[in-house]
């Protein structure tokens, strides 16, 4: 007998999720609040320009490989593996720090500031390596059903790793290096998931391997949205439909299932089984008004850094910049354990910055080139007004022109801003949230919302606040991992 899936959201972990159980026999359709799918995987296409919405790398690539032969997909995404994975400047000096994948490379431009560096740095990866092997498969990959399970899980691991747990990546860096720019540039892995690397647990200072060592990071030929558009070419093949525009509101319930969520239409969308790509902990509070994601537990609960991003078209080639810049300031304790509750300026911002058309030609006219910025910010928790908007992107913007030393407040032709208030409204980010709750040691693995629901035996849930954590490759496990689970309790349906 069919079982019918209805999908709310279409970011990453949906997608996935939906081609997954289409290929298994389900009747999938797939809901969508915002005008086009993808999510925080998305792109915005305006005056000419061409630019990814969010993530401009993937790692781990051999995830998204495991997906395609779990759907037998033929996929025309191509990635591109970076040699020189990016640059890091510090405001004050002309001196660019290029983090190259080859170690020798990577020991020539810290050897001066960091004596022995490759050894060191050699210590370090294998140490995070062995980490990361000891625990992808035992704890990572896994579900749990209750908090004994994970315990269990964590059981297996070796206990040398348990300091791990209690030290933090800034701490886990001072037991390696000595040089501050080297602790400071190498610890920026802790901004990737959205935290600082004074609170974020030193269990995740495995990235550095995962980056250096391990698969590395890949650009995607064409944009990193040629993913999502080939997800959804497999999509329509398979007749799933999406419908936009469609934003979730309400619910209908009957005997511990759930029978339909209504949009903001009144419109019933009905299914057998629930998957929300929403986030898991926000979703709980809004539409299901749980207490145990009541306001004032999510307000306490760690959430990552907001982003406040700028898609920048200019009128010229800048030639001097690689692909993907770290510019820091000279504050970075202070700042970094400042910003997170706004208890700092933002007039001499850190930030990111993206060259798109480096990689991707066609994102920018002729002697153009598209830039992404991407700041990490206050969430509306801290900073809730942000009127002040133009006054943080003109500093970002000045600042960015006396690094690359060309003025381009001049050459600006196409500007857009979007700030936590944007992102939280476009895709029902808690606060604005970048990439939903954070990675402290009550909210990893068996402590993170379940992929389950507490209430509703028919609801699953899929993305970043819930298992494993945040980022495109563990979206692209949560969908292998709520899958296992719904296939568990339904099977394979006959197609």
């Amino acid at each position: 007998m069919d079982k019918s899936v209805l999908i709310i959201g279409s970011g990453f972990g949906a997608l996935t999720s939906a081609l997954r159980l289409s290929k298994r026999g389900f009747k999938v359709e797939i809901v969508e609040k915002f005008n086009k799918p993808g999510g925080r995987l998305n792109q915005i296409t305006k005056d000419g320009f061409i630019f990814d919405m969010g993530p401009t790398f993937f790692s781990m690539t051999y995830e998204f490989d495991e997906f395609l032969r779990d759907t037998d997909i033929k996929s025309g995404v191509k990635f591109k593996e970076l040699e020189t994975l990016y640059a890091v400047n510090f405001r004050g000096s002309k001196k660019n720090y290029f983090i190259h994948k080859d170690l020798d490379k990577l020991a020539e431009e810290f050897n001066s500031l960091e004596p022995n560096f490759r050894d060191k740095m050699e210590r370090f990866l294998n140490a995070g390596g062995n980490f990361f092997n000891d625990v992808e498969n035992k704890v990572l990959k896994r579900n749990y059903d209750s908090l004994w399970s994970y315990f269990y899980a964590m059981a297996t691991v070796p206990p040398k790793y348990s300091p791990r747990l209690f030290r933090t990546v800034w701490s886990e860096m001072e037991r390696y290096f000595d040089s501050r720019e080297v602790k400071e540039i190498f610890s920026l892995v802790a901004f990737f998931l959205g935290g600082t690397p004074f609170d974020t647990p030193a269990i995740y200072t495995l990235l550095s391997y995962t980056e250096l060592k391990h698969d590395g990071y890949h650009n995607v030929e064409g944009g990193m949205y040629n993913i999502v558009k080939d997800l959804v070419k497999e999509i329509k093949n398979k007749n799933i439909k999406i419908h936009y525009n469609t934003e979730v509101v309400g619910y209908k319930s009957e005997n511990g299932k759930l029978k339909a969520f209504t949009d903001q239409s009144g419109n019933e969308w009905s299914g057998d089984i629930f998957l929300v790509n929403s986030d898991a902990a926000f979703f709980r509070h809004k539409i299901f008004n749980r207490k145990a994601f009541s306001e004032k537990k999510l307000h306490n609960m760690r959430w990552t850094l907001a982003p406040l991003t700028l898609y920048l078209g200019i009128d010229k080639k800048i030639n001097n910049v690689p692909l993907h810049n770290y510019f820091l300031g000279d504050n970075f304790k202070e700042y970094s354990k400042k910003v997170f509750k706004n208890s700092i300026k933002l007039e001499k911002p850190y930030y990111y910055v993206n060259v798109v058309s480096r990689s991707n030609p066609d994102s920018a006219p002729e002697g153009h080139d598209s830039l992404f910025v991407l700041c990490p910010v206050p969430d509306l928790r801290y900073k809730p007004d942000w009127s002040d908007k133009e006054i943080i992107t003109n500093n970002i913007i000045t600042d960015l022109s006396e690094r690359m030393e060309i003025n381009l407040h001049k050459h600006i032709v196409s500007q857009t801003v979007m700030t936590p208030e944007d992102w939280g409204n476009n895709f029902n980010l808690y606060k604005g949230s970048g990439l939903g709750l954070g990675h402290n040691l009550r909210q990893i693995g068996g402590f993170r919302p379940k992929n389950y629901d507490e209430k509703y035996e028919n609801v699953f849930y899929v993305g970043s606040s819930t298992l494993p954590g945040t980022g495109l490759p563990m979206a692209l496990i949560s969908s292998k991992l709520v899958v296992e689970r719904i296939i568990k309790k339904y099977g394979h349906i006959s197609t």
